[in-house]
């Protein structure tokens, strides 16, 4: 089979246009032969005869041409598939045989692509060296807090621990969007959302292993205040993001649910027709309807005497956008609050 695009259409063409002759010449042919007075006659036999191989040698080019053209344009519709399989991040590059009129098309996209993913990585890594810089200094000051804290000097240390924190919290916050900016545009990320809840979880039941049963959430006394982190999730569900923008996400609303829960917390998933909807569940005292669209605002926390900047939630919802997802919260069935993360899958 030629190669060349221009080459199978014309053929499919001309064979269309045979078939198309043939059939007006068997149609002339009929009238003619069944006219009255006709000064052509033929035997009976003969003329069925044929007709009948005329009309299958119309009916074969007719089908030969639509046949050809439609193998003359089935490039295209496979280009536009690995095009669709680039964009869903199924598929890196664009791989296949192509005609010689498509096929330099393709190598410029290709070449596009590889181009792409090379600034994105060097943006990825850009964001990485820039988090690096900016953590020591605020280190150097964390520990001088702790110098003027020792000299007796609490109030100027209390200050500074809260101007560092907020500084932490609005540097993680820019650096997640840039580095989800720059990750949202390249096809391929996949990241297992089984893998991130459970190390996500580990992580935060020893940080959360020694709380007191006072503070927001926190059991009555008498009650149980150790912390219970479910993790029910099919270890089949990935969702189209970069693992470290996963556990940013994940790890603001399970952070968030440790907080305010009494004593348990859940986190699940199941596929929807969008992606994987990932719910995470507490049993702590619930937000006010009027003030669950408010928290997905930067800056805005449920209550200030709780620690942080009020840019948790804010984060999740901006790295949910860009990858094409939403956050919404709602009643939890366990008495709490239900984040409900979807991301594509």
């Amino acid at each position: 089979m030629t190669r060349s695009l221009r080459a199978r259409i014309l053929l499919g063409v001309i064979l269309w246009t045979v078939g198309l002759f043939g059939a007006t010449v068997m149609i002339t042919t009929a009238v003619v032969l069944h006219r009255p007075h006709g000064a052509i006659i033929l035997h009976r036999t003969s003329m069925y005869q044929g007709g009948i191989v005329m009309g299958l040698g119309v009916t074969a080019c007719v089908l030969a041409g639509l046949v050809y053209v439609r193998y003359g344009l089935s490039p295209i519709e496979r280009l536009r598939g690995r095009l669709a399989a680039v964009r869903d991040g199924s598929e890196r590059r664009l791989d296949g045989d192509y005609p010689t009129e498509v096929q330099p098309l393709v190598d410029d996209l290709n070449a596009l692509l590889e181009h792409r993913d090379q600034t994105v990585k060097r943006a990825i890594a850009k964001a990485g060296d820039l988090a690096h810089t900016l953590k020591t200094p605020l280190a150097v000051l964390a520990h001088e807090a702790d110098v003027a804290d020792t000299a007796g000097q609490s109030e100027l240390a209390g200050v500074m621990r809260q101007q560092i924190e907020r500084m932490r919290r609005h540097m993680d916050y820019h650096l997640a969007q840039a580095r989800a900016a720059a990750s949202g545009a390249a096809p391929g990320a996949h990241a297992s959302v089984l893998a991130a809840a459970q190390g996500l979880a580990r992580t935060l039941l020893r940080l959360h292993a020694g709380r007191s049963s006072t503070g927001p959430g926190r059991a009555a006394p008498g009650e149980a205040c150790g912390l219970e982190i479910q993790v029910d999730i099919d270890p089949a569900h990935t969702v189209r993001t970069e693992r470290e923008d996963l556990d940013e996400m994940l790890g603001n609303l399970l952070d968030n649910a440790c907080k305010w829960a009494r004593s348990r917390v859940a986190i699940t998933s199941a596929v929807t027709d969008a992606g994987v909807a990932i719910t995470v569940d507490d049993d702590g005292r619930g937000l006010d309807p009027s003030m669950r669209e408010a928290v997905l605002q930067r800056g805005v926390r449920a209550d200030e005497a709780a620690p942080g900047s009020g840019l948790g939630l804010a984060i999740v919802r901006d790295l949910a956008e860009l990858y094409g997802g939403s956050i919404a919260l709602s009643a939890s069935p366990s008495g709490g609050l239900r984040a409900r993360l979807e991301l594509p899958g």
